[in-house]
């Protein structure tokens, strides 16, 4: 007898995890891709049990040393013995619902769809509550694509996945659950906010990284983003940028309607981390962070492994 999420046959599809000491996620999320045909979990050297857990669970594990967000995902995508055309790209602290596994199962089982990749929409959940409002729903993300149509630009942050060939949407969501603590995910945006800065003097001085996705106000959700960030954000006056971003996304996008994690969540994420990349950036700009600006002029800001960058619901994060 087989479970709703777990079908009599197998669907034709790889799933792909990059993982960093996620053995608080990697259980929840393997646990929601039973359904699919074969699981490659490619870890950046976990000091934790994320190994471990994904073996017992079944995945082919691939450990891998980090050497970027993007340089991860295309190592593993030109290197992993995949056995199907299709690719699932998740993060551990991300699940598939099973309305979205059905209909992954459907398009990758038509012979041919007419679309080389697809954007699925994420769910947001913060502190036990689905983020509704504040800019954060719907988030359109390519994620479901051939494996020989896609490769991640190289960017050192908000990484998106170049596609050649045409891209559809499949309607159903699929869900976004850190179990890690907050004190996690502080952490973590201190290191995504001197990867931020870099890419501010990447993008207004040295023309922004060679491959990349195209910003156009009327492409896709992460193309008007990117244009939006590149046009507008980028030349708003620093340390203004992040009270202009919280009235945006608290007040105008009704962030407020999400309650106390709504709060809590665009007090961090629309304020405090847009502040701190802005003040790192001012420290770069009046060289006491010399160190650091001369990183920048090198393109190489050392950061931690782990999860992807990719950030869809701001419009700094693009």
């Amino acid at each position: 007898m087989h479970s709703e999420m777990e079908p009599a046959q197998p669907t034709p599809v790889s799933v792909l995890i990059i993982t960093y000491n996620e053995e608080a996620n990697i259980a929840g999320c393997l646990e929601s891709v039973r359904w699919a045909g074969e699981v490659f979990v490619v870890d950046s050297l976990s000091s934790d049990r994320t190994q471990e857990i994904a073996s017992r669970m079944g995945a082919k594990v691939y450990p891998h040393p980090f050497e970027g967000y993007a340089r991860q995902r295309n190592w593993a995508l030109e290197n992993l013995p995949f056995s199907h055309d299709w690719v699932l790209m998740l993060d551990a602290d991300e699940r598939i619902t099973a309305p979205l596994a059905e209909q992954i199962r459907r398009v990758a089982s038509r012979p041919d769809s007419g679309c080389a990749g697809y954007y699925l929409n994420r769910r947001f959940y913060f502190l036990g509550r689905w983020l509704r409002h504040g800019g954060l729903s719907p988030s359109w993300i390519l994620r479901l694509f051939r494996r020989h149509a896609a490769r991640c630009e190289n960017r050192g942050v908000n990484e998106h996945m170049l596609l050649t060939g045409a891209a559809g949407r499949l309607d159903e969501a699929f869900h976004h659950r850190d179990s890690r603590p907050l004190s996690a995910w502080i952490e973590r945006h201190k290191v995504y906010a001197d990867l931020e800065a870099e890419q501010y003097f990447s993008e207004r001085f040295r023309g922004g990284c060679e491959a990349s996705i195209p910003a156009r106000l009327w492409g896709t959700q992460p193309e008007r983003k990117r244009w939006i960030k590149l046009h507008v954000w980028n030349r708003f006056p620093l340390l203004l940028r992040p009270f202009l971003l919280f009235f945006r996304n608290y007040f105008l996008k009704g962030g407020f309607l999400d309650g106390k994690p709504g709060f809590i969540y665009h007090v961090l994420w629309s304020f405090w981390y847009p502040f701190l990349i802005d003040a790192r950036i001012f420290e770069m700009q009046r060289g006491a962070g010399a160190g650091v600006s001369s990183l920048v002029g090198q393109g190489g800001v050392k950061v931690a492994p782990g999860s992807t960058t990719e950030i869809t619901h701001s419009t700094q994060g693009q």
